[in-house]
C-alpha cells in the first residue's frame, strides 16, 4: 500500500516508494536537518519573543505597580500568574506537537526501512533461485545430450548388428548353395565312373575356391603331373603373395593313410605352406575336419570354412613378418610425419579448439564474478547510507528511542565490516 509524505514547509505530498533511491535518502537527510534547524530557530525565536513579551509586560506591570502598587497589587499578581501559565502551556503544547511529528516521521522511516530490507531479501532470493534454475537447466541439457549420444550409439550398434546378421545370412545362404552344389555334383558323380566322380569333385573344388576367394589365384595341376590336384596362391588386399595352399581331392569309399605322406611330399615340392585333403570318406577316428601329421583333412562341405581360417592365418603371419622387415623405415616415416607441417597444423587446430573452449568458460566465469562484485558494492552502499540515516535519527531523537536494526546481528559492526 502506497504511503504519502507531506512536506512540513511547502505542504507538497509525494509517495514514500521514491525514498528507496540513494539520492532521495540524501535529500531526506538534508530536509530533516533543515527542518530541525528551522524548528530550533522558531523555538528560539518564540522563546525570545515570549521572554521579550514577558519582560515588556513585566516592565509595564512594574510601572503600573509603582504607580498603583497598593491599589492593584492583588489584581496584577493574578493577571501575571495567568499570563505566565498560558505562555508555559502554549510552549508545552508546541513542544508536544513537535515531538508527535518527530515520532510520526520516525515511525514512517522505520516502516520504509523495513520495506527496503524486505525488498532486498526478495532480490537475494530471486538471485539464488535464478542461479539454481540455471544450474538445473545446465544439468538437464547435459542429461539430454548424454541420452542423445547414448541413443546414437545404440542405433549404430543396432545397425552394425543388423549388418553382421545380414552377412551371416549371406554366408549361410552361400553355404547352403555350396552344399546343394556339392550334393548335386555328388549325385551326378555317383552316376558315372569313379574317375569321373573324382574329376567332378576336383572341378567343383576349383570352382568353389575361385568363387569364394576371387583375389586369390587357383591353378589346376594337369593330369599326369606329379603333385596335388590344385594350388591356391593367397594374396592380401594389396595384391602381395602371402603363401600357398595345396588341395588333394579324394572321392572313394575308404580313407588311405598313405595320402597324408604323399601330400606332404607334394607340399614340400610345391613350396606350399599348408596341405589339405578334401575327402568323401573321413578317417574312422575323425568325425569332422582336423589336422593329422601336418596335413588338414576335411569333407567337401567343410572345405570352404576351413579355407577361410587357414587363409586368414597365412595373411596374418605374412603381415607380421612384413612389419618386422621394415621396422626402421616405418620409424623414420613416423618421425617424418611427426615433424612435418601437416602434423603441426593438425595439432595447432586441436590446440586452438581447446584454447577457445577454455577462454569461453573463463569469460563466463569473469562475467558472473563481475556481476556478484557489483551487487556486493551496491549492497554495501545501501547499508552504509542506511547507517547514516539511522545515525542521524539517533542524533536527533536519542539512541534509546530507536529500535530499527538493519540486520539481526550488531548493525554497527556489520556496517563497519
Amino acid at each position: 500500500m502506497a504511503t504519502d509524505i507531506k512536506c512540513p514547509n511547502c505542504g507538497h505530498q509525494f509517495p514514500i516508494e521514491e525514498a528507496v533511491s540513494e539520492e532521495y535518502k540524501k535529500e531526506l537527510r538534508e530536509q530533516m536537518q533543515t527542518f530541525l534547524k528551522s524548528k530550533e530557530k522558531e523555538f528560539q525565536k518564540k522563546e525570545q519573543d515570549l521572554l521579550q513579551h514577558a519582560q515588556q509586560q513585566e516592565a509595564t506591570f512594574l510601572r503600573k505597580l509603582e504607580e498603583e502598587k497598593r491599589q492593584i497589587q492583588q489584581t496584577t499578581e493574578q493577571s501575571l500568574r495567568k499570563s505566565i501559565s498560558t505562555d508555559y502551556e502554549t510552549k508545552l503544547r508546541i513542544l508536544e506537537d513537535a515531538n508527535k511529528d518527530n515520532e510520526e516521521r520516525l515511525k514512517i522511516s522505520r516502516q520504509k526501512e523495513l520495506e527496503f530490507l524486505k525488498k532486498e531479501q526478495e532480490l537475494k532470493n530471486k538471485e539464488a533461485e535464478m542461479e539454481l534454475s540455471v544450474q538445473r537447466r545446465l544439468q538437464e541439457e547435459r542429461t539430454k545430450l548424454t541420452e542423445e549420444i547414448r541413443h546414437l550409439e545404440i542405433q549404430k550398434t543396432a545397425a552394425r548388428e543388423n549388418e553382421h546378421q545380414l552377412k551371416i545370412k549371406e554366408l549361410e545362404k552361400q553355404l547352403d548353395d555350396q552344399k546343394k552344389l556339392a550334393e548335386e555334383m555328388k549325385r551326378k558323380a555317383e552316376q558315372g565312373s569313379m574317375q569321373l566322380q573324382g574329376e567332378v569333385q576336383e572341378l567343383a573344388l576349383e570352382q568353389l575356391l575361385r568363387t569364394n576367394f576371387p583375389f586369390d589365384e587357383v591353378s589346376e595341376v594337369g593330369k599326369g603331373i606329379r603333385g596335388a590336384d590344385c594350388i591356391m596362391t593367397i594374396r592380401n588386399n594389396y595384391g602381395q603373395e602371402c603363401g600357398r595352399i595345396i588341395f588333394e581331392s579324394k572321392r572313394t569309399q575308404s580313407f588311405s593313410p598313405e595320402w597324408i605322406e604323399k601330400l606332404k611330399a607334394d607340399m614340400r615340392s610345391q613350396s606350399a605352406h599348408i596341405a589339405v585333403i578334401v575327402t568323401q570318406t573321413m578317417p574312422k577316428d575323425m568325425e569332422s575336419f582336423g589336422e593329422r601329421n601336418g596335413v588338414w583333412i576335411c569333407s567337401f562341405s567343410e572345405v570352404r570354412a576351413l579355407t577361410y581360417v587357414l587363409r586368414d592365418g597365412i595373411i596374418r603371419v605374412f603381415n607380421a613378418a612384413k612389419s618386422q622387415e621394415k621396422k626402421g623405415d616405418k620409424m623414420e616415416l613416423l618421425y617424418n610425419y611427426l615433424t612435418s607441417g601437416e602434423f603441426s597444423e593438425q595439432w595447432k587446430a586441436i590446440r586452438e579448439g581447446f584454447l577457445s573452449m577454455k577462454q569461453s568458460i573463463q569469460k563466463e566465469r569473469d562475467t558472473m564474478e563481475r556481476l556478484w562484485k557489483a551487487r556486493e558494492k551496491q549492497l554495501e552502499k545501501v547499508l552504509l547510507n542506511a547507517a547514516h540515516v539511522r545515525g542521524s535519527i539517533e542524533g536527533i531523537a536519542g539512541k534509546d528511542a530507536i529500535d530499527a536494526p538493519l540486520l539481526e546481528d550488531d548493525p554497527d559492526q556489520d556496517l563497519l565490516d
